[in-house]
């Protein structure tokens, strides 16, 4: 019996919606050839993790997890003890969206901060830094960032300089989530080191899945004088994590995929660019008020509370707060201007009908 042909519309409720790039797809055709070593010892491996650290820095140890909160667990696993503190903001996605799993894994208290944008700050950071050497107290350990943030806002390296300043006044450490750490470089123009290793970060995440991967992120120690002593047991936090995967080398093909050529940044920039076309659209819609700078690939905006579930019957995005009557659409590596277009149209449309 023949299998029915699925219709997918295009979606703005996230970048995880959008398949995977075709150059990821050829590479996993190409990497399904005969038999190779499992858990990493293949050549695709070896040569994806060496691809990694020439944006980071030759000294970096690089691994690959399965998932973002695959990978932002195994990394502040490394980071931490279950008596120590992380620092981060109220909406990151290792607060909200891991259901608990940097505590559960950790055993670290997640303290959380609140951000009007996503951001953190160090006088923002700063109250929070007490109790240090007292046994009473969860020790603050890692401060941990996301960039792009939740509101796709993004740091710019002075703004991360200072943080990871703080962090070693204090004898802490910085963790960057960097899902969409593609798009924070296509937004800055800058390499991927020049505002994680050169800035002082400890260990981020670099996001394939949200970036044109069909699964697979990349775990990076990139600080100098920490990356050595961080890695040191990520490996067996990684397999007891259960985040080792053993056929690697199809993870490891798709980074290679997306490094060949920059065609991260490629699509990334392209994310970027269609977020900005939708903003500037939405600019033109009655009722419509964005509420967040406009940096990622990611838009905000306030909707007339009635036409929320009509639009919702029509096109799948997520009401991010439901107070203010905010909601989040994002834009892909494969969204296209008509699709901006047709959407737009679309808003305009109901809320005309229901506003």
């Amino acid at each position: 019996m023949a299998i029915p042909t699925p219709i997918f519309l295009k979606s703005f409720a996230s970048d995880n919606t959008a398949g995977a790039h075709p150059a990821v797809m050829e590479a996993l055709a190409r990497a399904n050839q005969g038999h190779a070593l499992a858990y990493g010892a293949d050549p695709l491996t070896q040569e994806a993790l060496e691809r990694i650290q020439s944006n980071f820095g030759a000294h970096s140890h690089v691994m690959f997890a399965f998932n973002g909160t695959g990978a932002n667990v195994v990394a502040l696993q490394a980071m931490t003890h279950s008596f120590h503190a992380i620092l981060c903001a109220e909406t990151a996605h290792v607060n909200v969206d891991e259901c608990g799993a940097p505590e559960k894994f950790t055993g670290a208290k997640l303290i959380t901060i609140p951000s009007d944008d996503g951001k953190l700050t160090p006088s923002m950071i700063l109250p929070h830094l007490h109790g240090f050497g007292v046994e009473h107290h969860s020790q603050p350990k890692v401060i941990a960032l996301t960039q792009s943030s939740e509101y796709g806002t993004v740091y710019t390296p002075d703004e991360l300089r200072a943080i990871t300043a703080l962090a070693r006044q204090h004898g802490m450490l910085v963790f960057m989530d960097g899902a969409r750490l593609a798009n924070a470089a296509a937004h800055l123009g800058l390499p991927l080191r020049a505002f994680t290793t050169d800035v002082g970060i400890d260990a981020v995440s670099f996001g394939g899945t949200k970036n044109g991967a069909m699964f697979g992120e990349a775990i990076v120690f990139c600080n100098p004088e920490t990356a050595s002593s961080l890695a040191s047991n990520a490996a067996f936090i990684r397999k007891q994590s259960m985040q080792l995967c053993s056929k690697m080398r199809f993870a490891a093909a798709q980074f290679l995929a997306l490094l060949e050529n920059d065609c991260w940044l490629a699509n990334a920039t392209h994310a970027n660019t269609m977020a900005q076309v939708l903003a500037a659209g939405l600019q033109t819609i009655a009722h419509v008020r964005i509420t967040q700078n406009v940096q990622a690939n990611a838009v905000f905006a306030t909707l007339p509370p009635q036409c929320i579930a009509p639009f919702q019957a029509r096109q799948h995005f997520y009401v991010w707060n439901e107070t203010k009557h905010e909601v989040r659409w994002m834009t892909a590596f494969d969204t296209t201007e008509d699709d901006v277009q047709a959407f737009l149209a679309d808003l305009r449309a109901t809320i005309q009908q229901y506003a």
